[in-house]
């Protein structure tokens, strides 16, 4: 392990922010985590995975600790289930295409998420109708004020829309995930958004996981920018839910606002309809502004600050409270 001095991060955020780093350390074992948490005790942490879903606005003093532990298993726990253990500086992405090329099932609808895999139970990760907490049966996580390993249970990690305890508590740092995979009756989620449609387009009457997968990655890609081209951190926002009071008086002025039922009380609208009706879609300020093609995604154009960037999002979040009465909440972190 060698700790560098006055870091760059530009390489280690997925927005291509440009910020420093007053000592910065990767790890790839446990060992070498526990061993440099307990040497640098009195030094202030900040934990970083693949920088997908992190906002830097500021250089960040004391130690950053890069989590780039590797490596990923399976083993058959009865007919049609695996349990799969995948460490948390794997690539999420590559994680899914592992599972897929071993035919196991529950992830496929997750595909082309972007970070690495010790994120994804932090954000309770989620598209197309799936969520991480479906599949999850516990993660292994370091306690930093104890350098003890704990495991913690699905229900253990409070999971909620894109939350858990993690996000409450940041001294626990997620070592490496386990989940309940199919071996073969895999129950295939096709009903959201496009995916049955594309499926029909491509004529697939009887589809694979494989297949999902690939009809999600096509959607996302025609969607989403690469952040490898345009620095972005995904979907910024969350979807926000609102009472079924709220949605009729919301229906009043915007009868054609799009929304999903999640009980009789409780409705979510999607937050890319309300930018886009506010404005946001496609506006660029200088180097900074929100994609052409997905409201959701904001964007780093060239040499945007995350202090920019960060101001932005609140002028948003400013203007859709203004219109709609509704709280947008940030789904990346910012630092």
């Amino acid at each position: 392990m060698k700790i560098h001095n006055n870091f760059s991060l530009i390489n280690h955020n997925s927005f291509g922010i440009e910020a420093n780093a007053e000592k910065f350390v990767s790890i790839s074992t446990v060992h070498e985590l526990e061993k440099i948490i307990a040497s640098n005790h009195n030094e202030e942490k900040v934990f970083i995975g693949g920088g997908s879903n992190i906002l830097i606005t500021r250089n960040i003093k004391g130690l950053v600790i890069n989590l780039n532990m590797k490596g990923i298993s399976s083993k058959k726990i009865d007919d049609n289930h695996s349990e799969v253990k995948i460490n948390s500086g794997e690539n999420w992405n590559d994680s899914v295409k592992w599972c897929l090329k071993n035919n196991l099932g529950g992830i496929e609808n997750l595909s082309l998420i972007p970070g690495n895999t010790g994120a994804a139970p932090i954000q309770n990760i989620g598209a197309y109708g799936v969520e991480l907490k479906d599949v999850f049966i516990s993660c292994s996580v370091l306690d930093i004020n104890t350098n003890k390993i704990l495991e913690f249970s699905n229900k253990d990690c409070q999971f909620q829309y894109r939350n858990s305890i993690f996000k409450q508590n940041k001294n626990y740092i997620v070592l490496s995930i386990k989940l309940k995979l199919t071996n073969s009756k895999h129950n295939l989620k096709v009903d959201y958004g496009s995916i049955k449609e594309r499926l029909f387009q491509l004529k697939i009457k009887d589809p694979k996981i494989s297949d999902i997968a690939n009809v999600i990655c096509q959607i996302r890609s025609e969607k989403l920018p690469d952040p490898k081209e345009i620095g972005n951190s995904g979907s910024f926002f969350k979807n926000p839910i609102i009472t079924n009071k709220h949605l009729k008086e919301l229906k009043l002025n915007f009868e054609n606002i799009p929304y999903y039922k999640l009980s009789e009380k409780q409705y979510k609208i999607p937050a890319a309809w309300l930018i886009e009706k506010a404005g946001f879609k496609g506006k660029r300020i200088k180097d900074y502004g929100v994609h052409e093609k997905q409201a959701l995604v904001l964007v780093n154009y060239g040499k945007a600050t995350g202090k920019q960037i960060l101001d932005f999002s609140i002028s948003i979040q400013k203007a859709i409270k203004f219109i709609f009465d509704i709280d947008l909440d940030r789904e990346v972190n910012v630092i």
